[in-house]
Order: structure tokens, then C-alpha cells, then sequence
């Protein structure tokens, strides 16, 4: 997807983030999605530069990488994003994270999964529809019998933690190993 940064062209946009409005003539960070109302077509969600260091860090330095503006505060933005990065949520299913709660529970054996484990975000329902998908949560353990099933859209557990890896934020590669770990265990 090509995020953009580029001058607001009116003050009607608001900031997804903050929900105060763009004004027109500020430079501002879109972030391109698929169009849920429009098989094949993208639009942008629009967020102030500040918000999006602090929210949408991975997508505003992609954006700053492809921008040929000059971007006031460059320096003081990449700081931020760098700040950031390890609390971003992850845009993309699957995803491993630690469970904030434990009030989540295995999809594939129905056990709690406890807060602070280490757990595995898939998506449940390959046919959703328009409006995006149904999340579920897995032990890593149970994610091998979970991979390769009708309703994983993974071929194989392979496939799965290779996926978790390059959708993953915030976590260091002791967490990968250990995700790769109880996968293949």
C-alpha cells in the first residue's frame, strides 16, 4: 500500500487519531486502506503528522520515506516514531502479541489464555465479508493444528509463523523464538 503525506486540499478531513479537523493547508498523513464499499478501490484515512508518529508510526515513516515535501519537525517526527513503534497495534492478521487481559480464550482447545502470555491473532472467518474479518486468539501451541484448517486461509504452520513475524510490533526475537518454539514444539 503507498501511504502519503501531502497538503490538506480543504479543512473538511478530520484526524482519525485526535478527531479534530485537518485544516487546509496542513500537511497531513494518508493512510491508504482497502475500500470496504468498493470491491477493488482504496481510500485514505487522514491523520495529523503528530498523531500519526504517536498512533500509526510504521505508516508515517513509510510515508516520510516516499515524501519529496519538505516536512517541518522531520527529525523531532522520526523521534517519535521511533518511540512508538514498539506500542503500535498490528494492522494485519495474523499477529503475535502478549494478552492484555485474560479474558481471551483458544479458539482451537477453548482454554483461557492468560494475561501476559503470548498469544496468536488469526483471522476466523476467511468470508467476513466487505466489512473486514473475525479475530480470534490461539496459544502458539495450538496454532500448528490451527494452520492448514478451511478457516485459516494459511497453508501450514510455516506459512502462519512467517506471516505472525512480519505482522508483529513491539516484539523482541527472543518473543519469535519462543512463538516459534511452542508452533513447532
Amino acid at each position: 500500500m503507498a501511504h502519503i503525506i501531502e497538503t490538506a486540499k480543504s479543512g473538511r478531513a478530520s484526524c482519525k487519531v485526535c478527531k479534530e479537523t485537518i485544516e487546509k493547508g496542513d500537511l497531513r498523513l494518508g493512510e491508504e486502506f482497502p475500500n470496504p464499499f468498493s470491491e477493488g478501490s482504496l481510500s485514505y484515512r487522514w491523520h495529523h503528522l503528530l498523531c500519526g508518529a504517536k498512533k500509526k508510526p510504521t505508516v508515517l515513516e513509510q510515508a516520510l520515506i516516499d515524501c519529496d515535501l519538505e516536512v517541518p519537525d522531520r527529525e523531532e517526527l522520526l523521534k517519535l516514531i521511533q518511540e512508538n513503534k514498539s506500542k503500535e497495534k498490528p494492522t494485519s492478521l495474523p499477529y503475535a502479541e502478549f494478552a492484555s487481559t485474560g479474558r481471551s480464550s483458544c479458539i482451537q482447545c477453548g482454554e483461557k489464555i492468560e494475561k501476559g502470555d503470548l498469544r496468536i491473532a488469526v483471522n476466523t472467518d476467511t468470508e467476513a465479508g466487505a466489512f473486514g474479518m473475525r479475530k480470534g486468539f490461539l496459544h502458539p501451541a495450538c496454532a500448528a493444528d490451527f494452520a492448514g484448517s478451511e478457516s485459516s486461509g494459511v497453508a501450514d504452520a510455516q506459512e502462519l509463523f512467517d506471516q505472525v513475524k512480519v505482522n508483529s510490533r513491539g516484539l523482541a526475537e527472543a518473543d519469535f523464538e519462543a512463538v516459534e518454539a511452542e508452533l513447532f514444539g
